[in-house]
């Protein structure tokens, strides 16, 4: 027998019809770790594929992607990245921070890994070293721990006057200790008091801003954190209802409403994700790329904002700041 009819038959009797397995090896698939929602993540899931296309590669044209999202409950992660190690995926992207990369990382051991995560992954044993991760994972490291006293710097200059500064918290989140130290450590050198809020679901985050205007702080910085991120609205109606002024990472916190924002840009480190999916799934190796780091980052104020506060920013923020909303 030829071995051509050998394999067709092969194929047949194991229930993998031959155009079957052709159509997958043509189509690569991509699975997609999200720990947040669809819907308030929808333009870092753009900046993503726009990332893939500069690579090459148009979903449903030429790859497919598979879903799975945590919806904001962290302990779904590793169930779903098992999920997706066992459907066999060629890559896995993890988009749930800390959280998510160390689920997807325990998931697989063989197939890529494509993290964006906040923290440091040397630390967090997600990588050996950021020149040469020397495993199945690369990505983009967000930095968001070592910004940290970054933003407590600008709410001291903001408020001079503030002795108390909150820090808010989702627990469920891998990496919040790393942050709480980090500020712990920053709020000294300032000689301010840190108190810690946390919020791990929609209703604690009504009592955390209850309890900073229990405890009169003067202004509260907002962890990174998918669930704060699907909460941006909320965040702000909050922050505005009980006048306690609010820093986060993001600019999207500030363009829809809240008071400033300072760190790196966000679609711009999906978009990258995306550029580094594309190159794995053309070949290259996650132990031969450097983990990106961000090398430039955003100021945003939004004086309408700052108004409704009562508060009046300095011309020293000002100046530097990228972005000013009236």
């Amino acid at each position: 027998m030829e071995r051509r009819a050998f394999i067709v038959m092969a194929l047949a009797a194991v229930g993998w019809p031959l155009a079957l397995r052709a159509q997958q090896k043509a189509m690569p698939v991509i699975g997609y770790l999200s720990g947040g929602s669809p819907g308030p993540s929808a333009p870092f899931l753009t900046a993503f594929l726009q990332g893939l296309g500069d690579a090459g590669y148009i979903e449903g044209q030429n790859v497919t992607i598979e879903y799975r999202s945590a919806e904001n409950n962290y302990d779904r992660l590793p169930a779903l990245a098992a999920n997706l190690a066992q459907r066999r995926v060629d890559v896995i992207v993890s988009t749930g921070g800390m959280t998510g990369a160390l689920a997807a990382k325990h998931a697989s051991s063989t197939i890529p890994i494509v993290f964006i995560a906040g923290d440091d992954p040397v630390e967090r044993g997600l990588i050996a070293s950021l020149a040469r991760p020397s495993g199945n994972l690369i990505g983009v490291s967000m930095l968001s721990v070592e910004l940290m006293g970054k933003r407590l710097e600008l709410l001291s200059d903001l408020l001079p006057q503030a002795k108390v500064i909150a820090l808010l918290v989702n627990p469920n989140n891998a990496g919040h200790e790393p942050v709480r130290l980090a500020l712990q450590e920053a709020a000294r050198a300032k000689g301010v008091q840190l108190d810690v809020v946390k919020a791990s679901a929609e209703t604690e985050i009504d009592a955390a801003f209850a309890a900073l205007s229990r405890l009169q702080v003067g202004a509260v910085i907002i962890s990174t954190d998918p669930l704060f991120d699907s909460r941006r609205e909320q965040l702000i109606r909050l922050a505005t209802h009980h006048a306690v002024p609010a820093i986060s990472e993001s600019r999207e916190f500030a363009a829809a409403g809240g008071l400033i924002s300072y760190g790196p840009s966000f679609t711009a480190a999906y978009r990258q994700a995306g550029i580094y999916t594309g190159k794995i799934l053309k070949g290259a190796k996650p132990a031969d790329l450097p983990v990106e780091q961000p090398t430039t980052f955003e100021l945003v104020v939004n004086l309408k904002t700052a108004q409704a506060l009562g508060l009046t920013i300095p011309p020293s923020i000002l100046a530097r700041a990228d972005e000013v909303i009236e």
